[in-house]
């Protein structure tokens, strides 16, 4: 399934479709047909959508995989935060145990479990100190931060552009290089929503410069940098380097991200030589994953760290990053929640 899962993304992801995917078109249409039907129903009101108090901010994407969410939503909470705000921070959990075997919210501190909680929503957790929460519906997390958290004046929402059942005040969505790959919905392509649903979003963020669709260009769109940090050793968070005190040291490499080519291209420009392991995202790692331990050092995404973390790997190490982003992004956002709660 790995294998299989691998060369379909490299496929998806390709400037035109391929022929090794016609078989998939009949999928692809039922697909198209249940996104199409799903929305027209929120809109006509036969699905409820929930409204919360506070301002509600989606940052997401129409391809599934990762695009680069998680640090913008962090940058921004940061932003926010700065600027006076109380953010608290909602996701589903993605991959995480809590989600699949129970639907209601549930909190995520710096010392969750990973497995249960989800990669993400644990990093978000560590990395910006404020109220996470997770589980199935947003709506219903958002309402459960809210009441735990009666300080929070505004809400992002990391993913979620998909779940129409949470009201929003602002759509922010992102773009990596890949742009949107070969054009093509689910399973055919790797769009959850056609190319026109970016006419209803309200701002764009890209790094890696994409190409993007043209109903993109009437849209405000502003570049995003991922800056890499110091690293940490997972057995002893406290301990850093900079990521050039390993360069000229063989490294392993480890990514089990949505592009894990970006995180490869990170260690590139840092001048790393290493040995690149890619994993699926929100792979649930074990020790056997690393049987190709040696005298090597392991490098990974800080993601991954919070999943290794518990795993005693001898010589392992996170590689944080960090979005920069124009001031006028963060104008612009705090103008249109204003606007929308004066």
């Amino acid at each position: 399934m790995r294998r299989f899962l691998a060369w379909l993304n490299n496929r998806w992801y390709t400037p035109r479709l391929s022929p090794a995917l016609l078989w998939l078109m009949p999928f692809a249409a039922i697909f198209a047909a249940i996104v199409f039907l799903r929305r027209l129903c929120y809109e006509i009101g036969l699905l409820r959508i929930k409204r919360l108090p506070v301002p509600v901010i989606v940052i997401g994407n129409l391809t599934v995989g990762g695009m680069g969410k998680t640090p913008l939503v962090l940058a921004l909470a940061e932003a926010l935060r700065d600027k006076g705000w109380h953010p608290g921070i909602i996701s589903r959990g993605y991959g995480g145990r809590h989600t699949r075997n129970s639907s209601l919210p549930c909190p995520v501190l710096p010392d969750s479990d990973p497995l249960a909680t989800g990669d993400e929503p644990l990093l978000l957790a560590r990395r910006s100190g404020l109220p996470v929460w997770i589980g199935r519906c947003r709506a219903s997390v958002g309402a459960a931060l809210l009441a735990a958290h009666p300080e929070t004046d505004c809400l992002l929402c990391d993913d979620g552009l998909q779940h129409y059942r949470l009201a929003r005040d602002l759509e922010i969505v992102v773009f990596d290089a890949r742009g949107l790959g070969n054009g093509w919905l689910l399973p055919m392509g790797p769009l959850r929503e056609p190319p026109s649903r970016l006419l209803c979003a309200d701002l764009l963020v890209t790094h890696g410069s994409p190409e993007l669709p043209e109903a993109s260009r009437a849209k405000p769109c502003f570049a995003m940098r991922l800056e890499p940090g110091d690293c940490y050793r997972l057995a002893v968070p406290a301990e850093r380097c900079s990521a050039a005190d390993f360069r000229g040291r063989p490294l392993h490499a480890v990514a089990g991200i949505g592009n894990p080519g970006r995180f490869f291209a990170t260690l590139d420009d840092l001048g790393l030589a290493y040995t690149p392991h890619s994993f699926p995202d929100h792979h649930p790692y074990s020790l056997a994953d690393f049987a190709f331990l040696s005298d090597k050092s392991i490098m990974m995404t800080e993601k991954d760290g919070v999943k290794c973390s518990g795993l005693n790997l001898p010589d392992a190490w996170a590689l944080p990053v960090t979005a920069r982003i124009s001031p006028e992004f963060v104008a612009l956002v705090v103008a249109r929640i204003i606007q929308k709660h004066p």
